[in-house]
């Protein structure tokens, strides 16, 4: 029994878009690959010298579903933040400002990549969540995140060869 697993490197997507978006360019977006809330604070604390970020956390959420249609879900996550002078909180709300358009733009193009990935019967979520973090999280620093949920068909037929018979 042979079975392909269908999958979907969010984390290449996501580079993808902050490149080729003139907003995230215009900003002076960096991209880079994190493994979760951690990652994220870590990369913000070692990377002074970029004032933009979009990350992408390589940990994930999930579960199995075992229904007649079995399949397995994956929540990922993503970061975005801007820094801005520490107090200036009109600075903050136009940093965030961007964050939120920047997550739309991003949504944009998720919509027509979820019509494509329908075909391979890889499904997300079309509920996707903006979340702005606290002003406190990082000081000087408006971040945000969102979460999107990719479900794909695991095959769960029983394989002899997969156990030994005792």
């Amino acid at each position: 029994m042979n079975f392909k697993l269908s999958s979907w490197n969010a984390t290449a997507f996501f580079q993808d878009l902050v490149a080729r978006n003139k907003l995230a360019t215009a900003q002076g977006f960096s991209f880079c690959r994190v493994s979760g809330l951690e990652g994220f604070e870590e990369a913000l604390q070692t990377m002074q010298s970029t004032t933009a970020f979009v990350c992408v956390s390589d940990m994930s959420q999930g579960y199995i579903a075992l229904a007649n249609t079995p399949r397995t879900r994956r929540v990922k996550t993503i970061f975005l933040a801007m820094r801005h002078a520490i107090d200036d909180m009109e600075a903050r709300l136009s940093c965030m400002e961007t964050l939120r358009e920047l997550f739309r733009q991003f949504m944009s193009q998720l919509i027509l990549e979820r019509t494509r990935l329908e075909q391979s019967c890889i499904y997300l979520d079309e509920r996707i969540t903006f979340n702005e973090m606290n002003e406190y999280f990082f000081s000087g620093c408006a971040c945000a995140y969102f979460q999107i949920a990719v479900d794909t068909f695991t095959d769960l037929r029983f394989n002899a060869d997969e156990w030994n018979n005792e």
